[in-house]
C-alpha cells in the first residue's frame, strides 16, 4: 500500500500514521480533516505528508476513518462511493452495529472492514498521537466475511506489523461487551469528576489530598465530549443496561455501609479482587 488517506488525524489516526510510516517509510500519508488547523498541525508534526480532500481518495490504497462515530456513520457511504475497486476503507470507531448497518447494502461493501482498535488515552488532537500505541492491543474486527478477502489480508498485514492482537466478533456482541469494559468506565470517571468538582466548591483541600488512586480513576474524565457523546448515543440501549446494573451495585454497597454490615462489605470486595487474576491472565 503506497497511498494511505487518514480522515481524522487525531490520537488514533495520528498514531496509525506514525507507526505505519515507521514500518513503511515509502508510504505517502495524506490527511483529511474539516479543520485546516488540524491538518496544519499534523503536517508540522510530520504525521502526514500531504493535505487532501474527500474526492482525492479515489487514489487511496487504504483509507483510515478515525472521527467521531456519528460523523463516521454519515460519511462512510460517501467514502465508499469515491474509493476505487482496489481501495480498502477501515474505521476505528467504538461502536460497530450502527456503522455496519448503514453500508450493508452499499455496492462497495466489500471494500470496507469494520474494526475497533482498543487503544487510546484521554487526550485528543494530532499532538496526542503516540508511537507504539497499538502494540499488544486488541483490534476487534466485525463482519470480516463481508470484506473482500485480498483487501482484508492487506489490512491484517498492517495490523500484525503494528503488533495488534486480532479478535473477530459480530457487531451486536461487540457493542454489548464494549459497553461494560469501556463505555461504563468513561461514564463512571466523568461522574466521579463531577462529584468531586461539586464538592471542591466548598473544600479546596479535596484536590490537595488527591493521590494517584484518584488521578487514575478520574483520568478518563479528561476525554473528549465530542467523541464520547455520539458513542453513548449510538450504544444507548447497552449503556443504559450497564448503568442500571452499576447503580444497583452502588446502592447495595451504600446499604451495607448504612447498616454497618462491614462483614458483607469485606466479602464483597474480596470476591471482586478476583478481577486482578482475570486481568493478569489477559495481559
Amino acid at each position: 500500500m503506497k497511498n494511505i488517506y487518514i480522515i481524522g488525524v487525531g490520537l488514533i489516526g495520528g498514531s496509525f500514521a506514525k507507526d505505519i510510516k515507521e514500518k513503511n517509510p515509502e508510504v505517502v500519508i495524506h490527511g483529511i480533516s474539516r479543520k485546516q488547523t488540524t491538518l496544519d498541525e499534523a503536517l508540522s508534526l510530520g504525521l502526514i505528508d500531504k493535505k487532501a480532500a474527500l474526492e482525492d481518495i479515489k487514489n487511496a490504497d487504504l483509507v483510515i476513518l478515525s472521527i467521531p462515530v456519528d460523523a463516521s456513520e454519515k460519511l462512510l457511504p460517501t467514502i465508499l462511493d469515491h474509493v476505487s475497486e482496489t481501495g480498502l476503507v477501515i474505521d476505528a470507531g467504538s461502536t460497530k452495529e450502527s456503522i455496519c448497518k448503514v453500508v450493508e447494502n452499499h455496492p462497495k461493501r466489500k471494500n470496507f472492514l469494520a474494526t475497533h482498535p482498543i487503544a487510546g488515552t484521554e487526550y485528543s488532537g494530532p499532538s496526542a498521537a503516540i508511537s507504539g500505541l497499538f502494540q499488544n492491543k486488541t483490534n476487534i474486527i466485525c463482519e470480516e466475511e463481508k470484506t473482500d478477502k485480498e483487501l482484508k489480508e492487506k489490512a491484517l498485514v498492517i495490523f500484525n506489523a503494528l503488533g495488534m492482537k486480532i479478535r473477530y466478533m459480530n457487531p451486536k456482541s461487540h457493542d454489548k461487551h464494549i459497553a461494560y469494559v469501556s463505555h461504563l468506565s468513561h461514564i463512571s470517571s466523568f461522574m466521579l469528576g463531577k462529584t468531586v468538582m461539586e464538592k471542591e466548591k466548598n473544600e479546596r483541600d479535596i484536590f490537595d489530598m488527591a493521590g494517584s488512586g484518584f488521578a487514575s480513576t478520574v483520568r478518563l474524565a479528561k476525554s473528549s465530549p465530542e467523541m464520547w457523546t455520539p458513542i453513548f448515543k449510538q450504544n444507548k440501549a447497552n449503556v443504559l443496561e450497564t448503568l442500571e446494573e452499576y447503580i444497583e451495585n452502588l446502592i447495595q454497597f451504600k446499604n451495607m455501609m448504612a447498616q454497618d454490615d462491614y462483614e458483607s462489605m469485606f466479602d464483597e470486595m474480596k470476591q471482586i479482587n478476583h478481577i486482578r487474576d482475570i486481568l493478569n491472565g489477559i495481559n
